[in-house]
């Protein structure tokens, strides 16, 4: 969960300081320069290997508990092979990594998300 979080403020953030930035410029309050936009893409990008370091880990876990059940349960120490559920955290965290590469791309290419 803290790798969510701070994948979460980091892409957060990024994407808020290149938008701010961008808002400034369009309206003629200062001159447009590249340190907003890629110090924003920097943020989004450091997000995005984080989270996906933390899908990575969370996902060897979930295999791993998943052969301990099914080992327990060969030895007799558990009644039932119940499957390890699918956690709540991974499918949050795989929805916050394509938001992440959505807001990377914006900023690449140059297109608004969602108008």
């Amino acid at each position: 969960m803290s790798v969510v979080r701070t994948a979460l403020s980091l892409i957060g953030f990024g994407f808020t300081i290149y938008q701010a930035f961008e808002k400034l410029h369009r309206t003629g309050v200062m001159e447009h320069s590249e340190s907003p936009r890629n110090f924003g893409l920097t943020l989004i990008t450091i997000g995005v290997i984080l989270l996906l370091g933390g899908i990575i880990n969370h996902a060897r876990f979930g295999l791993e508990l998943r052969g301990l059940r099914s080992a327990m349960a060969s030895a007799g120490l558990v009644y039932a092979d119940t499957p390890y559920p699918v956690s709540v955290t991974f499918i949050c965290a795989l929805l916050l990594l394509m938001a992440g590469l959505a807001a990377a791309a914006s900023i690449l290419f140059n297109f608004a998300l969602f108008g």
